[in-house]
């Protein structure tokens, strides 16, 4: 393997660490790759979580109050207009052309998302399970009727002009921190089917996850031989389940993390450093070995 000398400084401190985990990646021949915000921030997105697992921002909208209320339908899409003007404008970073990398040396088998963003598919991965949805699509509460966010973009902004001039921070879930605004004015359309309320095609905090993506991540999970995690904090169940599943069936789990992770007694690996900088420098070392 390549002298480390030459990495990134900031992945440069975990040498032992580093050097371990290639190993892993080198002898797996069914490695399972679950993600979250970290995977992201060098893209622009910014992530739910300091170091300590703790909330940077207020926690997002909950689906019962998006599902039952017209007025947070009217605050949530006042402020995705906005934030989807700098979102769909994000690229994938060093992390998701890493693990295509990866993917296509035939170490990493499946990738189970918890980010809605889509970059892992524009950065040329396959095998990919959406566990929380695509910010790309919006569907109908009421039919189930998809569609594109870029056409629902579209008519917000024909019925709300003066909204579109606004900026304001990008939030991770697609929409923007535009506070002490007046949303009743807002005009939101419904479903040209059916008439229903449209939401994206995500999963709100407070909503479950649909059985089908639940199942798929539990069957990688289940074949795998090696779980990584990849910028998440764990601490939400929905993704914290994996590593439990894969605990249970004595199967080796590393993460590459920034802060603390709800799963930190429980990692045979743990690497405290961007996910940017790692997984290059894992996508490198295993494709010269």
């Amino acid at each position: 393997m390549h002298e480390f000398a030459n990495a990134t400084s900031e992945a440069a401190e975990h040498t032992a660490a580093l050097q371990q985990l290639a190993s892993r990646l080198k002898e797996s021949r069914r490695c399972v790759v679950l993600t979250g915000a970290g995977v992201s921030t060098e893209s622009g997105i910014p992530d739910y979580r300091d170091h300590n697992g703790a909330w940077k921002r207020t926690p997002p909208m909950q689906y019962q109050e998006f599902i039952g209320s017209h007025a947070a339908r009217q605050r949530y899409w006042a402020r995705a207009l906005i934030g989807w003007q700098q979102f769909r404008d994000v690229a994938p970073n060093r992390a998701h052309y890493a693990l295509t990398q990866l993917q296509h040396t035939g170490v990493v088998h499946e990738i189970i998302t918890q980010n809605v963003d889509g970059l892992h598919q524009r950065a040329g991965s396959t095998a990919v399970i959406d566990l929380h949805g695509r910010i790309d699509l919006v569907e109908c509460l009421q039919c189930k009727r998809t569609s594109s966010r870029a056409a629902m973009q579209l008519e917000l902004a024909t019925r709300n002009p003066e909204w579109t001039a606004l900026r304001a921070e990008i939030a991770p879930d697609g929409d923007a921190l535009l506070e002490h605004a007046d949303f009743a004015s807002f005009d939101i359309p419904h479903c040209e089917q059916c008439g229903g309320a449209l939401k994206p095609a995500v999963v709100f905090f407070g909503e479950s996850v649909p059985k089908r993506c639940v199942d798929d991540a539990y069957r990688a999970v289940q074949s795998a031989d090696l779980l990584l995690v990849a910028g998440s904090s764990l601490m939400v169940m929905s993704g914290y389940r994996f590593v439990r599943e894969a605990c249970a069936l004595n199967i080796p789990v590393a993460a590459i993390n920034l802060g603390r992770t709800r799963a930190d007694d429980e990692l045979d690996i743990k690497i405290q450093a961007g996910c940017g900088d790692v997984l290059q420098w894992l996508a490198v070392a295993i494709s010269r070995q």
